[in-house]
């Protein structure tokens, strides 16, 4: 099975809904939730068939009300702290007319009838915002019909509110659970005969809802993976091949069995090269009656490698050759004007190289996942971000039919886009077979460290002209690194489509030239795709070399990027894509149009929100950037101060963000304020080296994150009112808050950063 990056595929706002009544025997499947009452099921069809632009998707959620009148909603997307499992019930209930306080949440299992599950791309909301409300309309029809028939009453004179049915003339009104039988006896209404709400009747949508899991959460009764437990239980931890593309040769276990409570110990055999999306990494596998004997057995394991092609690779070297790389002529990937021209005939040139290093995830809870093998079946606990990915590997590692495994969701500890890949759930599986015992794999922080799914190394060269009538006048932007798509096929030397539209070729603004280049460069450990993706390296390329510009120039940032956005329209990009299409994450540009209007407004909200202009006191600065990802537009202003040490600290993190419609605004907000500590850690701290084919950081002492003390103070985060359709908030926070950290660091040292992450003593 091919894992394909969330940006690859195409989710659509193109959805059909249908509600279906649901036999008891199909209820008793999802999990028995509740004993009779009214039950009906939501079935997405999507349009994403290259024929006939259309694809079935199997039922995603249910929607049940009781007897007691409790409304029981299950929810099909991965909760890791984004509060979809609040979020997108919540529109149901709105829709609907429930009372919140009698809404149940519960979470769906892995399987093709709850549709697509991948929760990565930040589309939950986008894709599901209008069937969720048509789900909660034609229940809400459907109970005003029973009231009316049993109160004898026109259905026009009917509504819901708080969890009942009313007659607006008169004081009749009806519990939910009082018109189940009613409900029961009548047709299903169908789409064409609802009618959605106005926005003004809204009591949830685009007001702040605290998540459900909040409570057991802060009281630790939540289930997360690592929590997960089952009688008879055994734990395995896995001493992996140090470099990518290795295999165990060999190995000694003698001294690992000699630990009191070591059961078991077996090779993993591993994908080799290609890695692979979905595939384990060769290894050797300890299991033990608990955590300390898995640990300690395998520490005394002695194995004898085979390290494969990548014995030698240093990630040093590799950025001193994609320098040179991007120094050259690439392959075209966009072209407007002609570039040589406008270097001829500029009045100035400005060349800098950017460079970014691997990241890592380093979720908080490292991958785990327990699963148990019996009877020709497998039922699993994990972590993941896509349960039904994990599912079809899972049954493809056992030689079992899908329908054999059941994938039971936990909440995440933080996901970001690992947990999404389901090695680690594989690991489990494979170990539960082949030692008939409940098996649950531990990654210890090492382990997660050193053997990721890593954010690729980044080296992106920018050359800017500047003509005789101080315009920007020519823009070529050279791009080397590592492929996502290398992780599945090695021949994948260069961007693809997909990564090259967060940041490249998406270039919004008017220049006569344009150039987006792209260059060689060799996979050689697990690439993946981490919040945000390759948004990162190419907005902080971007975003910091137009502040240059502007100083070049001598205009004000703000006032430079509200010129070269030009008058309010909607750019497409593809007549000037070179064997390059545009995937617009997913969706068609008529769609989800690049809207400049929209991110002006935005820029002009964030400018006056920070009181951007502002004399600064010495030593501190502020910085903007602005970027469009995963169709949410978003500008930052980030206030920095810099002390005598060259220690930077950061008093305000101001955010502007156009969203479309905003669902739930507390996690919008909350997304915000965790995408800046995410981005600081990434821009002052982190970073992932290489040597001798093998990973050098091990824990958070080498890969560090910021600490309190270093974490922006104050996140101040304004949503922009709007009745268009709702976009992903996931993301988009982190790619403008590096360069305009940069930005704000350069006004106040006047020292450029070039070079991630920033080191102001180097």
């Amino acid at each position: 099975m091919k894992i394909l990056a969330p940006f690859q595929k195409r989710k659509t706002e193109t959805v059909n809904s249908e509600i279906f009544s649901v036999s008891r025997r199909d209820f008793l499947k999802v999990g028995g939730l509740l004993t009779g009452g009214l039950v009906l099921g939501v079935s997405f069809f999507s349009c994403d068939d290259k024929k006939k632009n259309v694809v079935t998707v199997a039922p995603n959620i249910y929607l049940s009300i009781a007897s007691d009148g409790k409304v029981t909603i299950i929810a099909h997307r991965s909760e890791m702290g984004q509060g979809i499992r609040t979020s997108l019930p919540l529109v149901v209930a709105d829709e609907l007319g429930a009372d919140w306080k009698k809404v149940a949440i519960v979470q769906a299992e892995g399987d093709k009838k709850y549709g697509d599950q991948n929760t990565d791309g930040s589309y939950s909301v986008r894709m599901f915002y209008r069937p969720m409300r048509e789900a909660g309309a034609i229940a809400r029809l459907l109970l005003i019909r029973a009231a009316a028939k049993e109160w004898q009453l026109p259905v026009e004179e009917c509504d819901t509110e708080n969890g009942q049915v009313i007659h607006r003339g008169s004081n009749k009104k009806k519990d939910f659970g009082e018109l189940v039988e009613t409900a029961q006896s009548l047709p299903i209404p169908k789409v064409e005969e609802i009618k959605l709400k106005d926005r003004k009747q809204f009591n949830m949508i685009g007001k702040e809802t605290a998540i459900i899991d909040l409570h057991d959460i802060v009281t630790g009764k939540a289930v997360f993976g690592m929590d997960a437990v089952v009688e008879g239980m055994k734990i395995a931890v896995v001493k992996r091949c140090p470099v990518v593309g290795g295999m165990v040769k060999s190995f000694d276990d003698s001294k690992a069995r000699a630990v009191p409570g070591v059961i078991k110990v077996l090779a993993i055999k591993g994908a080799g090269l290609p890695a692979t999306l979905s595939k384990p990494l060769s290894g050797v596998a300890v299991i033990a009656e608990n955590t300390w004997a898995a640990i300690k057995g395998r520490d005394l394991l002695e194995v004898e490698w085979d390290l494969g092609p990548n014995a030698a690779y240093d990630s040093a070297k590799q950025i001193e050759q994609l320098k040179l790389e991007v120094a050259k002529e690439g392959t075209i990937r966009r072209k407007r004007g002609d570039f040589n021209a406008a270097k001829t005939n500029a009045k100035k040139v400005i060349d800098h190289t950017y460079v970014a290093p691997y990241l890592a995830h380093a979720t908080i809870e490292p991958p785990c996942a327990l699963a148990i093998v019996k009877n020709g079946s497998c039922e699993v606990w994990a972590c993941t971000q896509n349960p039904q990915g994990a599912r079809d590997v899972v049954a493809e590692a056992l030689g079992f039919a899908v329908e054999k495994v059941k994938m039971n969701v936990t909440l995440l500890g933080g996901g970001f886009g690992r947990k999404s890949k389901p090695d680690f759930i594989v690991e489990a599986a494979v170990l539960a077979k082949e030692t008939g015992l409940p098996v649950k794999v531990l990654w210890t922080r090492e382990d997660d460290i050193r053997h990721d799914y890593y954010h690729a190394m980044s080296v992106q060269r920018i050359v800017a002209t500047i003509d005789s009538q101080n315009k920007l006048s020519g823009w070529a932007h050279h791009i080397a690194y590592p492929s996502i798509s290398a992780t599945e096929d090695l021949s994948v030397l260069q961007a693809s489509d997909g990564e090259l539209m967060q940041g490249a070729t998406d270039f919004p603004y008017n220049v006569p030239a344009i150039n987006v280049e792209t260059h060689d460069a060799q996979a050689h450990l697990r690439i993946g795709w981490l919040r945000s993706v390759r948004n990162i390296p190419q907005v902080f390329a971007v975003a910091t070399m137009l502040d240059e510009i502007a100083e070049a120039r001598g205009v004000d940032a703000i006032a430079q990027a509200l010129e070269l956005l030009g008058e309010d329209r909607s750019i497409t990009f593809e007549q000037e894509l070179v064997k390059t299409t545009y995937p617009n994450y997913g969706e068609k540009i008529e769609d989800y149009p690049w809207d400049t209007g929209r991110m002006k407004k935005v820029i002009e909200r964030v400018a006056k929100e920070s009181g951007w202009g502002k004399t600064m006191p010495q030593g501190s600065g502020l910085g903007f950037a602005a970027h469009k990802s995963f169709l949410t537009y978003v500008a930052c202003v980030v206030e920095v101060k810099v002390d005598q040490n060259q220690q930077v600290s950061i008093p305000n993190v101001y955010y502007a963000v156009d969203c479309g419609l905003a669902v739930n605004t507390d996690r919008i907000k909350s997304q915000f304020e965790g995408g800046a500590q995410f981005s600081a850690s990434l821009a002052l701290k982190s970073m992932i080296t290489v040597k001798n084919g093998q990973v050098e950081q091990g824990n958070f002492d080498g890969y560090q994150i910021i600490r309190m003390p270093e974490a922006p103070q104050q996140i101040h985060v304004h949503i922009m009112d709007s009745d268009t359709k709702p976009t992903g908030v996931g993301e988009p926070p982190v790619p403008p808050f590096t360069p305009a950290l940069c930005n704000a660091i350069y006004a106040a040292t006047g020292k450029r950063i070039h070079t991630l992450p920033i080191d102001l003593k180097a």
